[in-house]
């Protein structure tokens, strides 16, 4: 590779998308000053600030190359990295119930939000992006499966607006609910952990019933992302996902096994509790900036002609990971 040639290519992009990923992480602070939270975290942002940016000044074709490294590369890479923070010893102190029925869940939900998404008349890999991050952990689950199932920058675009729309709903509504249905600070825990989206927002939704719902909250939401794993491997070996040839390489997109490998080291307590914080950020980094460039991609005419299809068919899968949810909570007579 002719290096000075590539940066020369890549590097106007490039360049692009960090102004846009820090202009988002710029007013998500902004909004921390202001509110004392971030409603819209920084990742989301950036697909939106992108997205107006494409949509309201003239998108130059030298800018395309480094815009297309950053929405793709640097996104695998920040999947990479993302491996490395997750243990597989949040199994063992669950519990194989627990576990089993959490992946059971995840299994259902994506099924469920997949068959929803289609009867409403969403495109394959669009409604798979909004089952999986219904399912799974949000955002973070739809820029993962999006490389692998090769989606469309439009589909990632709407499938991370809306599940954000839905993600600070539930964070906001889920107390009142536990509230209501007068359950108890485990079983409340469990509920947070199964329904809501990203982990600090299962710390929010959490913290009113108390630090024991919090621990089990955050306990069940980590093996809930332990999830993304499998989910994306297996998306990647299916035949529509995978490019022709039989070696491991052509079958497993290289980031899916980067995960996996980084994982396993975590698990293995390889890589040092002083390196996940590090890494955590390095991938949340790198991911802004991968949806600031995604964002630079999409025509927001489309984001808004799916825009009412995909609200309502993530609203409907929410509500049958919900009740999904609840019926766990019964059969594992969870005090």
């Amino acid at each position: 590779m002719d290096l000075p040639r590539f940066l020369a290519r890549v590097l106007p992009g490039l360049l692009a998308s960090l102004a846009v990923a820090a202009a988002a992480f710029l007013l998500s602070r902004i909004e921390i000053w202001l509110f004392g939270r971030d409603w819209l975290e920084s990742l989301v942002l950036a697909i939106l600030l992108g997205a107006v940016v494409r949509s309201g000044l003239p998108f130059h074709g030298m800018l395309r190359p480094g815009v297309d490294f950053a929405a793709k590369q640097v996104l695998e890479v920040a999947i990479v990295l993302l491996g490395g923070t997750i243990s597989l010893g949040a199994i063992q102190a669950a519990g194989p119930e627990l576990v089993g029925g959490i992946a059971l869940i995840v299994v259902l939900a994506i099924s469920a939000g997949y068959g929803i998404g289609r009867t409403l008349g969403l495109p394959p890999r669009l409604a798979t992006l909004v089952a999986c991050g219904n399912a799974i952990c949000g955002n973070s689950a739809i820029a993962a499966t999006a490389p692998v199932i090769k989606a469309e920058s439009d589909d990632v675009a709407a499938s991370i607006a809306f599940t954000a729309v839905l993600g600070i709903s539930v964070v906001l509504l889920l107390p009142a609910i536990g509230a209501l249905a007068g359950l108890s600070e485990t079983r409340y825990g469990v509920l947070a952990g199964l329904t809501v989206y990203a982990v600090p927002q299962v710390l929010a939704a959490a913290a009113p019933a108390g630090m024991v719902a919090v621990q089990v909250g955050t306990l069940v939401k980590l093996v809930r992302v332990l999830m993304l794993g499998p989910v994306i491997f297996t998306l990647g070996m299916m035949p529509g996902n995978r490019e022709s040839g039989a070696g491991l390489r052509t079958l497993v997109p290289w980031f899916i096994i980067g995960f996996l490998v980084m994982m396993t080291l975590r698990s293995a307590n390889l890589i040092p509790d002083a390196v996940i914080a590090p890494l955590t950020q390095g991938s949340g980094i790198l991911t802004i900036v991968a949806m600031a460039a995604l964002g630079l991609t999409v025509d927001i005419r489309t984001l808004a002609h799916a825009g009412g299809r995909v609200m309502l068919a993530a609203t409907l899968s929410l509500l049958v990971l919900g009740c999904l949810s609840a019926g766990l909570l019964q059969l594992l007579a969870v005090q």
